[in-house]
């Protein structure tokens, strides 16, 4: 059987830097992890519809410094500044702590996987074809530049009594050769018959400075 291994894990430490970058001893490990869980889950919750690529945080005592990679940030932060302002009261209250909110704007949504996997499961919300949402995905992708991508979507396709896995695949997606800036994205489609997973991997090509972390 092949052993399938996460493509963002497997690369991370080589030249991809970890999501969440703080240091405790073995007392508190446990209380932090379940501190970065509960800060996604309400990030993720409140900027549903921000496009939200991915979530880094840093921790240096009782400071707390989050960076949302978007693909719009004008949602993120809000007219003046608002939202996000409110957000940081929300992420302080909750932890008790000082938490800092920055956001970074991703320049290319087409050579993001965790937007494109977002992109496809809206689309499937809405009722699109599913297998027109993968075409699409796969032809902006390649057209904003990506050497290869994979797009695999499981489950009540269409509202079919059986489940079942459907795939569409375009150019080469190297998983196994480190060097391949190989990106991975999963998201949910809550439909009417179940929920549909979206699955992603994306090569952007080579990874120039392989030996340097980032």
């Amino acid at each position: 059987m092949g052993q399938k291994v996460n493509p963002v894990g497997f690369r991370t430490g080589i030249y991809r830097d970890w999501n969440a970058r703080w240091f405790a001893p073995s007392s508190s490990y446990g209380k932090n992890v379940l501190e970065d869980i509960q800060i996604r889950n309400i990030l993720e919750k409140q900027l549903k519809h921000a496009e939200i690529a991915r979530i880094e945080i840093e921790k240096a005592g009782d400071n707390i410094r989050v960076i949302l990679h978007s693909g719009r940030p004008g949602v993120v932060i809000g007219k003046q500044g608002r939202e996000i302002a409110e957000l940081r009261k929300l992420l302080s209250k909750k932890l008790n702590k000082a938490v800092e909110v920055s956001v970074q704007e991703v320049a290319k949504p087409d050579l993001d996987a965790v937007l494109i996997a977002k992109s496809i499961a809206d689309q499937i919300e809405r009722r699109v074809s599913y297998k027109r949402a993968m075409k699409r995905a796969c032809t902006s992708s390649t057209r904003a530049g990506a050497k290869g991508i994979k797009v695999s979507i499981a489950g009540r396709l269409n509202g079919a009594e059986i489940a079942r896995e459907e795939w569409h695949r375009v150019g080469s997606i190297p998983l196994h050769t480190i060097r391949s800036d190989v990106d991975y994205g999963f998201a949910e489609a809550l439909t009417t018959y179940g929920i549909i997973g979206i699955k992603v991997w994306l090569c952007r090509g080579e990874f120039q400075n392989v030996n340097k972390r980032s």
